[in-house]
Protein backbone atom coordinates (compact mmCIF):
# COMPACT_ATOMS: atom_id res chain seq x y z
CA UNK A 1 0.00 0.00 0.00
CA UNK A 2 1.41 3.39 -1.01
CA UNK A 3 2.17 5.90 1.70
CA UNK A 4 0.09 9.04 1.96
CA UNK A 5 1.77 12.14 0.56
CA UNK A 6 2.12 13.61 4.06
CA UNK A 7 3.96 10.55 5.42
CA UNK A 8 7.70 11.15 5.11
CA UNK A 9 9.39 8.17 3.51
CA UNK A 10 12.84 7.11 4.61
CA UNK A 11 15.59 5.30 2.74
CA UNK A 12 14.23 1.84 3.56
CA UNK A 13 10.96 2.73 1.83
CA UNK A 14 12.80 3.78 -1.32
CA UNK A 15 14.97 0.67 -1.30
CA UNK A 16 11.85 -1.48 -1.12
CA UNK A 17 10.21 0.30 -4.08
CA UNK A 18 13.24 0.79 -6.33
CA UNK A 19 15.34 -2.38 -6.00
CA UNK A 20 14.81 -6.12 -6.05
CA UNK A 21 16.74 -8.88 -4.28
CA UNK A 22 18.20 -6.51 -1.69
CA UNK A 23 20.58 -8.29 0.69
CA UNK A 24 21.89 -6.33 3.66
CA UNK A 25 25.53 -6.85 4.63
CA UNK A 26 26.00 -5.51 8.15
CA UNK A 27 29.08 -4.56 10.14
CA UNK A 28 32.40 -2.91 9.40
CA UNK A 29 34.44 -6.10 10.07
CA UNK A 30 36.45 -4.17 12.67
CA UNK A 31 34.39 -2.99 15.63
CA UNK A 32 30.72 -3.66 14.96
CA UNK A 33 27.50 -2.46 13.40
CA UNK A 34 26.07 1.05 12.97
CA UNK A 35 22.30 1.10 12.52
CA UNK A 36 22.34 4.65 11.13
CA UNK A 37 23.54 3.22 7.81
CA UNK A 38 22.20 0.25 5.88
CA UNK A 39 24.43 -1.24 3.19
CA UNK A 40 24.00 -4.13 0.84
CA UNK A 41 23.68 -5.41 -2.71
CA UNK A 42 20.58 -5.37 -4.89
CA UNK A 43 19.32 -5.31 -8.45
CA UNK A 44 17.74 -2.49 -10.40
CA UNK A 45 16.25 -3.62 -13.71
CA UNK A 46 18.29 -6.83 -13.26
CA UNK A 47 21.54 -4.81 -12.96
CA UNK A 48 23.58 -5.44 -9.77
CA UNK A 49 24.35 -2.40 -7.62
CA UNK A 50 25.69 -1.58 -4.19
CA UNK A 51 23.25 0.40 -2.04
CA UNK A 52 24.27 2.61 0.89
CA UNK A 53 21.48 4.33 2.82
CA UNK A 54 21.43 6.61 5.84
CA UNK A 55 18.36 5.88 7.94
CA UNK A 56 16.09 8.48 9.54
CA UNK A 57 13.59 7.00 11.99
CA UNK A 58 9.84 7.60 11.58
CA UNK A 59 9.22 7.85 15.32
CA UNK A 60 11.14 8.23 18.56
CA UNK A 61 11.70 4.50 19.02
CA UNK A 62 13.17 4.13 15.53
CA UNK A 63 15.27 7.28 15.91
CA UNK A 64 16.81 6.01 19.13
CA UNK A 65 17.62 2.73 17.40
CA UNK A 66 19.41 4.48 14.51
CA UNK A 67 20.97 7.23 16.67
CA UNK A 68 18.80 9.89 15.00
CA UNK A 69 20.56 9.17 11.66
CA UNK A 70 23.95 10.22 13.09
CA UNK A 71 26.59 7.78 11.88
CA UNK A 72 29.46 6.67 14.09
CA UNK A 73 32.96 5.65 12.91
CA UNK A 74 31.81 2.05 12.41
CA UNK A 75 29.24 3.34 9.90
CA UNK A 76 31.85 5.14 7.81
CA UNK A 77 34.12 2.11 7.92
CA UNK A 78 31.14 0.06 6.73
CA UNK A 79 30.80 2.45 3.80
CA UNK A 80 34.47 1.91 2.91
CA UNK A 81 34.01 -1.86 3.13
CA UNK A 82 31.07 -1.71 0.69
CA UNK A 83 32.91 0.63 -1.68
CA UNK A 84 35.86 -1.73 -1.94
CA UNK A 85 33.54 -4.66 -2.56
CA UNK A 86 31.65 -2.69 -5.24
CA UNK A 87 34.91 -1.92 -7.01
CA UNK A 88 36.02 -5.56 -6.83
CA UNK A 89 32.80 -6.78 -8.48
CA UNK A 90 32.35 -3.74 -10.76
CA UNK A 91 29.01 -2.63 -9.29
CA UNK A 92 27.77 0.98 -9.46
CA UNK A 93 27.10 2.54 -6.05
CA UNK A 94 23.85 4.27 -5.09
CA UNK A 95 23.81 6.38 -1.90
CA UNK A 96 20.67 7.61 -0.18
CA UNK A 97 21.58 10.59 1.99
CA UNK A 98 19.40 11.57 4.94
CA UNK A 99 21.15 12.72 8.11
CA UNK A 100 21.30 15.63 10.52
CA UNK A 101 25.06 15.07 10.72
CA UNK A 102 27.71 12.71 12.03
CA UNK A 103 27.61 11.66 15.68
CA UNK A 104 29.27 14.53 17.62
CA UNK A 105 29.61 12.60 20.89
CA UNK A 106 32.76 12.02 22.88
CA UNK A 107 32.73 8.27 22.26
CA UNK A 108 32.59 8.78 18.48
CA UNK A 109 35.53 11.16 18.71
CA UNK A 110 37.48 8.66 20.78
CA UNK A 111 36.84 6.02 18.10
CA UNK A 112 38.23 8.26 15.36
CA UNK A 113 35.19 10.01 13.88
CA UNK A 114 37.13 12.64 11.92
CA UNK A 115 39.55 10.16 10.37
CA UNK A 116 36.67 7.79 9.52
CA UNK A 117 34.85 10.55 7.63
CA UNK A 118 38.06 11.65 5.90
CA UNK A 119 38.84 8.07 4.91
CA UNK A 120 35.36 7.67 3.44
CA UNK A 121 35.71 10.85 1.38
CA UNK A 122 39.08 9.69 0.07
CA UNK A 123 37.66 6.30 -0.86
CA UNK A 124 34.70 7.94 -2.60
CA UNK A 125 37.11 10.05 -4.66
CA UNK A 126 39.21 7.12 -5.84
CA UNK A 127 36.82 4.20 -6.31
CA UNK A 128 36.81 2.99 -9.93
CA UNK A 129 33.05 2.57 -10.37
CA UNK A 130 30.38 5.27 -10.77
CA UNK A 131 28.69 6.65 -7.65
CA UNK A 132 25.26 8.31 -7.58
CA UNK A 133 23.95 10.13 -4.51
CA UNK A 134 20.28 10.92 -3.85
CA UNK A 135 19.43 13.43 -1.11
CA UNK A 136 16.01 12.42 0.19
CA UNK A 137 15.63 14.53 3.34
CA UNK A 138 18.21 16.24 5.56
CA UNK A 139 21.78 16.36 4.34
CA UNK A 140 23.87 18.23 6.85
CA UNK A 141 27.54 18.52 7.80
CA UNK A 142 30.30 16.02 7.11
CA UNK A 143 27.87 13.25 7.88
CA UNK A 144 26.14 13.94 4.57
CA UNK A 145 29.16 15.14 2.60
CA UNK A 146 30.92 11.81 3.08
CA UNK A 147 28.23 10.10 0.99
CA UNK A 148 27.96 12.86 -1.62
CA UNK A 149 31.44 12.68 -3.18
CA UNK A 150 29.87 11.12 -6.25
CA UNK A 151 29.69 11.42 -10.00
CA UNK A 152 26.14 12.75 -9.87
CA UNK A 153 24.07 14.23 -7.04
CA UNK A 154 20.28 14.32 -7.26
CA UNK A 155 17.99 15.88 -4.69
CA UNK A 156 14.31 15.64 -3.88
CA UNK A 157 12.70 19.05 -4.27
CA UNK A 158 11.95 19.44 -0.53
CA UNK A 159 15.27 18.06 0.73
CA UNK A 160 18.06 20.21 2.19
CA UNK A 161 21.84 20.02 1.87
CA UNK A 162 24.32 22.15 3.77
CA UNK A 163 27.45 22.37 5.89
CA UNK A 164 25.37 22.62 9.07
CA UNK A 165 21.75 22.36 10.15
CA UNK A 166 19.73 25.63 10.13
CA UNK A 167 19.44 25.65 13.92
CA UNK A 168 23.15 24.97 14.30
CA UNK A 169 23.94 27.75 11.83
CA UNK A 170 21.68 30.19 13.68
CA UNK A 171 23.41 29.36 16.95
CA UNK A 172 26.81 30.09 15.41
CA UNK A 173 25.78 33.24 13.56
CA UNK A 174 23.51 34.91 16.12
CA UNK A 175 23.54 32.71 19.25
CA UNK A 176 19.82 32.30 18.65
CA UNK A 177 18.49 29.00 17.27
CA UNK A 178 15.02 30.51 16.80
CA UNK A 179 16.39 32.31 13.70
CA UNK A 180 16.80 28.98 11.89
CA UNK A 181 14.62 30.02 8.94
CA UNK A 182 16.85 33.05 8.32
CA UNK A 183 19.93 30.85 8.61
CA UNK A 184 18.50 28.37 6.11
CA UNK A 185 18.03 31.18 3.57
CA UNK A 186 21.57 32.46 4.04
CA UNK A 187 23.04 28.96 3.80
CA UNK A 188 21.22 28.41 0.46
CA UNK A 189 20.48 24.77 1.19
CA UNK A 190 17.34 24.31 -0.89
CA UNK A 191 17.33 22.13 -3.99
CA UNK A 192 16.54 25.10 -6.24
CA UNK A 193 19.45 27.18 -4.91
CA UNK A 194 21.92 24.31 -5.03
CA UNK A 195 20.94 23.38 -8.58
CA UNK A 196 21.42 26.99 -9.68
CA UNK A 197 24.88 26.99 -8.09
CA UNK A 198 25.82 23.65 -9.74
CA UNK A 199 26.24 21.87 -6.41
CA UNK A 200 23.64 19.26 -7.41
CA UNK A 201 22.87 17.88 -10.86
CA UNK A 202 19.17 17.03 -10.72
CA UNK A 203 16.02 17.99 -8.82
CA UNK A 204 13.51 15.15 -8.51
CA UNK A 205 9.86 16.12 -8.03
CA UNK A 206 8.23 14.68 -4.90
CA UNK A 207 4.85 12.99 -5.14
CA UNK A 208 3.46 10.01 -3.26
CA UNK A 209 6.03 7.37 -2.34
CA UNK A 210 5.54 5.17 -5.39
CA UNK A 211 5.68 8.09 -7.82
CA UNK A 212 8.79 9.57 -6.22
CA UNK A 213 10.45 6.14 -6.11
CA UNK A 214 9.74 5.61 -9.80
CA UNK A 215 11.31 8.98 -10.64
CA UNK A 216 14.41 8.12 -8.60
CA UNK A 217 14.60 4.71 -10.27
CA UNK A 218 14.44 6.18 -13.78
CA UNK A 219 17.18 8.64 -12.87
CA UNK A 220 19.48 5.96 -11.45
CA UNK A 221 18.98 3.66 -14.44
CA UNK A 222 19.69 6.47 -16.90
CA UNK A 223 22.93 7.32 -15.10
CA UNK A 224 24.06 3.69 -14.96
CA UNK A 225 23.54 3.38 -18.72
CA UNK A 226 25.47 6.61 -19.30
CA UNK A 227 28.49 5.55 -17.25
CA UNK A 228 28.67 1.85 -18.06
CA UNK A 229 30.58 2.40 -21.32
CA UNK A 230 33.07 4.92 -19.89
CA UNK A 231 36.66 3.89 -19.06
CA UNK A 232 37.41 3.58 -15.35
CA UNK A 233 39.92 6.43 -15.36
CA UNK A 234 37.39 8.71 -17.03
CA UNK A 235 34.83 7.93 -14.32
CA UNK A 236 37.33 8.84 -11.60
CA UNK A 237 38.54 11.95 -13.43
CA UNK A 238 34.99 13.21 -13.97
CA UNK A 239 34.30 12.88 -10.24
CA UNK A 240 37.48 14.71 -9.28
CA UNK A 241 36.90 17.47 -11.82
CA UNK A 242 33.35 17.92 -10.52
CA UNK A 243 34.59 18.81 -7.05
CA UNK A 244 37.68 20.68 -8.22
CA UNK A 245 35.48 23.11 -10.14
CA UNK A 246 32.68 23.23 -7.60
CA UNK A 247 33.98 26.14 -5.52
CA UNK A 248 34.44 28.54 -8.42
CA UNK A 249 31.05 27.65 -9.93
CA UNK A 250 29.32 28.11 -6.58
CA UNK A 251 30.86 31.52 -5.90
CA UNK A 252 30.12 32.70 -9.44
CA UNK A 253 26.46 31.72 -9.22
CA UNK A 254 25.96 33.24 -5.77
CA UNK A 255 26.36 36.71 -7.25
Amino acid sequence: MAKKSDDKANALDYIEHIFTDFIELAGDRISGEDGALVGGIARINSMPVTVLAQIMGRNMEENIKVNFSMMRPAGYRKVIRHLKQAEKFNRPVVCFVDTIGADPGEQAEREGQASAIAGTIMEMLTIRVPIFSILIGNGFSGGALALCVSNKIAMLERAHFGVISPRGGANILWKDSSRYEEAAQKLRMSAKELFRCHVIDKIIKERELEGTANSIKRYIVSQIFHYESLPKEEIIDARRQKFTKLGSKYLYNMN
